[in-house]
């Protein structure tokens, strides 16, 4: 995976929401920047992890958090709040962002970023912080977005090191979770040497029952590209599959989306963030830990 290099991602933040519908979660937002690849970011730079004494870390995530409040403080979004989605103000969803941040804009920034080093100093007289930049760039959601990062960094890391049959049996558990009936002769005993790893039937509110073919690429590095959509769509006709679902660990280049899309029979994406999506929101082999947010009666506002 390639590495990140520290840098403004302001700009886009707000392109991300832009397209979005002026209003998304910070998860939401991410992913968006990550598929799309604003201003020159990239999906692996996005999802990049380094570690640290005290575990894994994403050094998008501060520039990220930085970037939000950078926002508020020259009016392009509205008042970050906790747990709750960022929205564009009038001026973010209409302002020219060609030389984001402009000079007086970073004098806004600066001054912003003092008032709040000033504050912060007053409130921590008798101690000394022992890291001023994560002091800086993390509050209590940022902290929560982070701790969301960590054990599924852990989770993609762990069904990387899957044995391909390990994880063929895992993408079919998991996909049956999401209501497809899992065929056992076609979707797990032939499937497996005609170019497929599942075989299954879905059930739509209308009572219409679809063949779906699922595929699995477990990749350490690197995107699935065109040709591997257009082999598993040729794949399909043998099945008769009507769609298809394409589960990997790592992400799709463009064209392997558009293909994705094309002709009768689509193919449904699962890249590596959305399959640990699917496995907490499924609660697939994983436990469920119960802490506590504090909410905005404990903080003071600057």
């Amino acid at each position: 995976m390639k590495k990140y290099k520290r840098r403004d991602v302001g700009k886009a933040i707000v392109m991300a929401l832009r397209d979005l519908g002026g209003s998304a979660s910070r998860k939401q937002i991410r992913r968006t920047i990550a598929e799309n690849e604003y201003d020159g970011l990239t999906y692996e730079g996005v999802y990049y992890t380094k570690k640290a004494k005290t575990g894994m870390y994403s050094p998008f995530l501060f520039d990220f958090n930085f970037g939000l409040k950078n926002l508020y403080s020259v009016g392009y979004v509205e008042e970050l709040k906790r747990n709750q989605d960022v929205v564009l103000t009038d001026l973010g969803r209409s302002a020219d962002l060609t030389n984001y941040p402009s000079k007086e804009q970073q004098r806004i920034i600066a001054a912003y970023w003092d008032k709040k080093n000033a504050l912060r100093a007053e409130r921590n007289k008798a101690k000394k912080l022992a890291n001023d930049q994560k002091e800086e760039a993390v509050d209590s959601n940022d902290e929560q977005d982070s701790a969301d990062n960590d054990w599924k960094t852990q989770l993609l890391d762990q069904i990387k090191k899957f044995k391909p049959e390990k994880f063929e049996s895992f993408s079919r558990l998991l996909i049956s979770k999401m209501g497809v009936a899992i065929d056992k002769e076609k979707g797990v005993q032939i499937s497996g040497d005609h170019g497929i790893d599942g075989f299954g039937y879905f059930r739509s509110d209308e009572f219409r029952t679809s063949r779906v073919a699922i595929q699995c690429k477990r990749y350490t590095s690197g995107p699935v590209g065109e040709a591997e959509i257009r082999d598993f769509k040729g794949t399909m006709d043998s099945f008769n599959a009507e769609y298809g679902i394409f589960v990997t660990t790592s992400y799709y280049t463009d064209t392997a989306k558009r293909i994705a899309m094309k002709g009768n029979r689509t193919v449904t994406l699962i890249d590596g963030q959305e399959l640990t999506d699917l496995i907490e929101k499924y609660q697939l082999h994983i436990k469920p830990v119960t802490t506590y947010a504090l909410d905005d009666y404990y903080f003071e506002k600057d």
